[in-house]
């Protein structure tokens, strides 16, 4: 019984984790945000189910400062080094034929932290929000 026990309970937690970290394949993409490098003025982030997007960044005023169109075979992987912007709060903006989502980014002297949760998320006509997901690692 003792042995039944601890199986269901580690059944239980495996499949609790697995729900946590699983992304939805529905279509919508998801941004995640990837952490650990060495000099703290990096962003690193993946957008999962997207082979086209436009990438801005843009500063507190709503001031462009940075614009790309970017694609990828399964999916766009980006790295942003931040080491010229000055302090303050900025934002990136994800766009692709579906939605158009803005996360914040976050400058200070020793780090630059891109938000896990986005500030605002936009669907364009014809799309609904259903099971989107953001995950931080």
């Amino acid at each position: 019984m003792k042995k039944m026990l601890k199986l269901s309970l580690v059944c239980a937690v495996l499949f609790s984790g697995m729900s946590t970290y699983a992304i939805d394949g529905n279509g919508d993409f998801a941004l995640h945000v990837l952490k650990g490098n060495e000099n703290g003025k990096l962003i690193t982030f993946a957008l999962n189910n997207v082979k086209k997007a436009n990438l801005a960044i843009y500063d507190k005023d709503g001031t462009l400062i940075y614009s790309e169109y970017a694609s990828g075979k399964d999916g766009i992987l980006r790295t942003f080094n931040l080491q010229e912007f000055p302090e303050g709060t900025y934002f990136l903006e994800v766009e692709d034929n579906a939605k158009k989502v803005k996360h914040e980014i976050t400058i200070t002297d020793e780090a630059s932290i891109l938000s896990s949760k986005a500030v605002s998320s936009v669907y364009k006509a014809g799309y609904t929000a259903k099971n989107t997901s953001v995950a931080v690692r």
